[in-house]
């Protein structure tokens, strides 16, 4: 739409695109972040939420938004989610500020509450749960929940999971996220100079982990489709990624291919996320679906 600007976006559990239009009146250009990533509304501002599933595609406007989202996510009834990546903690009443906005169908709030601080990668699985990966300053910030590394989450703010020691080093920051079917997972990395990326699978009705060592460091992009991987690690502001297929063989994912893909548009952070086993992949304000 002219004038407008996609900003944050998201694909849905089921595999639909959703995407957060906001018109330029509400926006800054930060002279430091290219891409979509660099513009930030003034609040509160009106945004336009539109969701592509197959050929059909619904839009809906969303008034005075409150808070600067870093994370959009569809929740099950046509509710989604916005997080900001970041809060704080009150000095008085030493509570944790509101980061995360319930919205209903219609568009209007229905919750608010804190879901950690410092979160570079969020998902929302198809009953849904909030998975959070987080930053080194929301590890080392006093967040409870934030200082595990990784998190789940109910729509009413309450913590349904933590890693309680079941992880195989102390994450320092989240990479990506991604679903397949009953299982989700999260990419991080550790601050140890013996540790490395991992792939952390969860399952959710269970409460089960296991973790993989990643095939590559820090992807910026993952899916995953049983024994196949496909995950992508981003040029910064260049219009290409590196593309790498993954197999998982025991306990060992292996690289089967490796290339640079040229893409149709700059490529920015948060460019990736992967729904059971399709790997959507944003270049610019195109998007590309990569199956695993």
């Amino acid at each position: 739409m002219r004038g407008h600007r996609a900003l944050w976006w998201t694909i849905g559990p089921a595999g639909q695109l959703a995407v957060l239009l906001v018109h330029r009146r509400y926006l800054n250009r930060s002279r430091y972040m290219k891409g979509w990533i660099g513009w930030r509304p003034e609040l509160p501002f009106t945004g336009e939420l539109v969701t592509v599933t197959g050929q059909e595609e619904r839009r809906l406007p969303v008034k005075d938004i409150r808070i600067w989202p870093g994370h959009l996510a569809l929740l099950p009834d046509r509710r989604f989610l916005l997080v900001k990546g970041r809060t704080f903690r009150s000095e008085t009443e030493g509570a944790w500020a509101s980061n995360a906005v319930v919205f209903s169908p219609s568009g209007t709030p229905e919750a608010e509450f804190c879901v950690g601080d410092d979160i570079p990668a969020l998902v929302t699985d198809a009953h849904g749960g909030i998975w959070t990966a987080y930053g080194d300053e929301g590890i080392y910030g006093g967040h409870p929940e934030s200082g595990a590394g990784l998190a789940g989450w109910d729509t009413q703010g309450r913590t349904t999971w933590t890693p309680r020691g079941r992880l195989p080093d102390h994450p320092l920051e989240g990479c990506t996220a991604a679903t397949e079917y009953g299982h989700v997972w999260l990419v991080w990395y550790s601050g140890n100079s013996e540790g490395g990326t991992f792939l952390t699978r969860i399952t959710p009705s269970t409460g089960d982990v296991a973790s993989y060592p990643s095939p590559v460091p820090d992807p910026d992009g993952l899916a995953i489709r049983g024994n196949r991987a496909v995950l992508t690690r981003r040029h910064h502001n260049k219009r290409s990624v590196d593309l790498i297929r993954a197999e998982l063989d025991g306990t060992t994912w292996t690289v089967t291919s490796h290339r640079r893909l040229r893409v149709p548009g700059r490529v920015v952070m948060t460019c990736g996320q992967g729904r059971d086993g399709s790997l959507l992949l944003r270049t610019g304000d195109t998007w590309l679906r990569i199956e695993a």
